[in-house]
């Protein structure tokens, strides 16, 4: 079937159905890199207390300025490499290739992103589902554990589903509503890993991106290329139809774009929370450079669609969003005279301080169960439940 024009409520409809898939991603991609709420008074937990195995994500490694400085080089590398694969072996191949890997690091990426954003939603009732551990020991000594809770298994092969159907698509093009779960979990994780040592860094990794962009869009033909050629989730789709039809073709967006700024926001997030005084996100805490932030890449990205539509050429969304994420951080900082402050922040796991307040609100978020029973422990390769009193064996 031939694809008809787009109108322009088309086009309106699918700048703001991306505007809005980019935002949500790094909105709760954000509020996942914010580290998990320490134990107080540098207790070690015991068996029971332990977080849940899908909990253990958090890294000390964060991306420091040598880093930012050759991205832009290793982005090249790669882009220079697609670019020659399709050129010489046809995107058939490459896009089969790509998608099986998708296909298998999508279950992961979408069981993560969808158990992180319910477990937010659920607040502390999610401690009211039964926990089991899986517990290989030899002799005293705990050699691997694994701990998990009822929804994390319902969700596995929920989320295996859409990676699932996407790998096994007969179309010609990958269905974009499959593409979007795909790489909108790609975002939020990636978002969730990867994470700026300081606002420096942050500048440094958007500025040499700035010009990345843009010579690889405006200077080449790579970019587009690359971005069309390539039926992969690493890009976000919306139809030019207000009512959702396919007929007019999709509007996308590169992965890049949402996660490269985002990276950044994230960071304005996490300095936010270090300025509270505290470490649990779980507490009200002020949150100005968050918030103007998104609002600079809510402008940004808009800047860079009014743009594209104006002149009827793609345009690099970073020529945009560069410029509106390190200007929001650093007009707000200036305003606040807190500009020397900020840029002498480093972000780490270590960097705050507990206070009382986070103890007291670390037991006010204990929430106890409605059983009257601690957490099940399973050992070796026996399966216990702690609401099966008769067959497990509690762990004192």
């Amino acid at each position: 079937m031939s694809q008809v024009a787009a109108t322009t409520e088309g086009l309106v409809a699918a700048y703001i159905g991306l505007l809005s898939l980019a935002t949500f991603s790094i909105y709760t991609g954000s509020w996942s890199s914010l580290a998990k709420p320490p134990k107080v008074n540098g207790q070690k937990p015991n068996v029971d207390d332990d977080e849940d195995d899908e909990d253990n994500d958090e890294f000390d490694d964060r991306l420091s300025a040598a880093d930012a400085y050759i991205f832009p080089i290793i982005g090249s590398v790669v882009l220079l490499g697609f670019y020659f694969l399709i050129k010489y072996f046809g995107t058939e191949i490459i896009n089969y290739i790509l998608g099986l890997y998708f296909t298998v690091a999508g279950i992961g990426s979408v069981w993560k992103s969808s158990l992180t954003i319910l477990r937010y939603c659920m607040g502390t009732r999610w401690k009211a589902f039964s926990r089991y551990s899986f517990v290989l020991m030899k002799d005293s000594k705990n050699l691997s554990k694994v701990s998990f809770r009822i929804p994390s298994i319902v969700l596995f092969p929920v989320s295996a589903v859409p990676s699932a159907m996407y790998f096994w698509s007969t179309e010609a093009k990958k269905p974009a509503l499959l593409t979007d779960i795909l790489a909108m979990s790609f975002a939020h994780n990636a978002l969730s890993l990867l994470r700026l040592d300081g606002f420096w860094t942050g500048c440094i990794l958007l500025s040499g991106l700035f010009i990345y962009d843009i010579w690889w869009v405006f200077g080449t033909e790579v970019m587009v290329k690359v971005a069309v050629g390539l039926d992969a989730p690493m890009k976000i789709l919306w139809p030019k139809s207000p009512y959702l039809s396919s007929d007019a073709g999709f509007a996308m967006l590169g992965l890049g774009d949402i996660v490269i700024p985002g990276t950044f926001v994230a960071l304005a997030l996490r300095y936010d929370l270090s300025r509270s005084g505290h470490r649990d996100y779980r507490r009200p805490f002020s949150k100005p450079y968050f918030t103007v932030a998104v609002v600079a890449y809510v402008v940004g990205l808009s800047t860079t669609m009014g743009v594209m539509h104006f002149f009827k050429a793609a345009q690099p969304a970073l020529l945009y969003l560069s410029p509106a994420c390190i200007l929001s951080f650093i007009v707000t900082a200036s305003i606040r005279g807190e500009l020397k402050q900020a840029f002498e922040w480093t972000d780490s796991s270590s960097s705050l301080k507990i206070t009382k307040s986070d103890e007291a609100d670390s037991k006010d978020h204990e929430q106890p169960r409605s059983d009257g029973h601690a957490d099940g422990v399973v050992k070796a390769t026996a399966v216990e439940s702690d609401k099966d009193s008769s067959v497990s064996r509690k762990e004192n």
